[in-house]
C-alpha cells in the first residue's frame, strides 16, 4: 500500500470538490442575470484541473471511484490500491462538504446534492449518468494512453462539456464520490443510488468501449505500473 498516493487522492478530491461545491451557493448569491449554466460547469472542470496539476503526478489523479474501477479493469491500478483510492476520494468529498457547511450553512450544502431535474425520472437520470460517464471514461482512458501531453486539459474540459449537457437533467455527477460528499453532509441520500450505480456502470461500459475500439494495442509499459503522466478524473 502506498499511503502517499492515497493522501494525494484525498487532497486532490478535496480541492476538486471544494471548488465545485462552493460554486453552487456562489451562483445562488449572484445577480439573477448571471448565466448559471456557466458558473457550476466551469467550477467543477477547473477544480478538477487544479487537482490534477497539484496532485495528479503523485497518484495518477483519479479523484473518482468510476475512474479507479476502470483503471483496475485496464490493469493500470491494483485492486488493493483501488480500495485505498476510493476511500480517500470519499473522505476528500465529505471533507469538502464539511468546509462548505462550516463556511456557509446547511442549505448551501443541500443545494449541491445531485438529483434528477424537473421532469426527469430516476431511471432517466440513471441512463444519462451511465451513458455520459461511459463517454467520459473512454476519453480518460484514451487520453492517458494515447495523448498524455494533452490529458490534463482534455479531461477537465470534457467534464465541463458534460456538465453543460446534463446539469439541469441528471445533476451531472459522473462521480460517486462527488455525490456522496454533498449527500452525506447535506443529509439527503434519497437519490444517491443513481449516482453510485450510474457512474460505476458507465465506467465499466466506457472501459469496454475503449478496449473494443482501441484493443489496447501498442502498449508501451508493463501492466499494473501507473505512470506519472496518467492524469485522470
Amino acid at each position: 500500500m502506498d499511503f502517499r498516493k492515497y493522501t494525494a487522492e484525498l487532497l486532490g478530491s478535496f480541492v476538486f470538490f471544494t471548488i465545485g461545491y462552493f460554486s453552487v451557493p456562489a451562483f445562488a448569491a449572484t445577480d439573477p442575470a448571471t448565466p448559471g449554466l456557466l458558473v457550476v460547469p466551469f467550477a467543477f472542470g477547473f477544480g478538477l484541473l487544479a487537482a490534477i496539476f497539484a496532485f495528479g503526478h503523485i497518484s495518477g489523479g483519479h479523484f473518482n471511484p468510476a475512474v479507479t474501477i476502470a483503471m483496475v479493469l485496464d490493469r493500470r491500478t491494483t485492486p488493493m490500491d483501488a480500495v485505498g483510492y476510493i476511500l480517500s476520494q470519499i473522505i476528500g468529498a465529505v471533507a469538502a462538504g464539511v468546509v462548505v457547511l462550516l463556511a456557509l450553512n446547511q442549505s448551501a450544502v443541500t443545494a449541491g446534492i445531485t438529483a434528477p431535474g424537473k421532469g426527469v425520472s430516476d431511471v432517466g437520470a440513471l441512463i444519462i449518468e451511465t451513458v455520459l460517464t461511459a463517454g467520459f471514461l473512454a476519453v480518460i482512458l484514451a487520453a492517458t494512453r494515447r495523448a498524455t501531453s494533452l490529458a490534463a486539459l482534455a479531461i477537465p474540459f470534457t467534464l465541463v462539456a458534460l456538465h453543460f449537457a446534463a446539469a439541469s437533467l441528471s445533476g451531472a455527477s459522473f462521480n460517486p464520490a462527488r455525490s456522496l460528499g454533498s449527500a452525506i453532509v447535506g443529509g439527503d441520500l434519497s437519490h444517491i443510488w443513481i449516482y453510485i450505480v450510474g457512474p460505476i456502470l458507465g465506467g465499466v461500459l466506457g472501459w469496454l468501449a475503449w478496449k473494443v475500439a482501441d484493443g489496447g494495442a501498442l502498449e508501451t509499459r508493463p501492466a499494473l505500473q501507473p505512470s506519472s503522466e496518467e492524469l485522470v478524473d
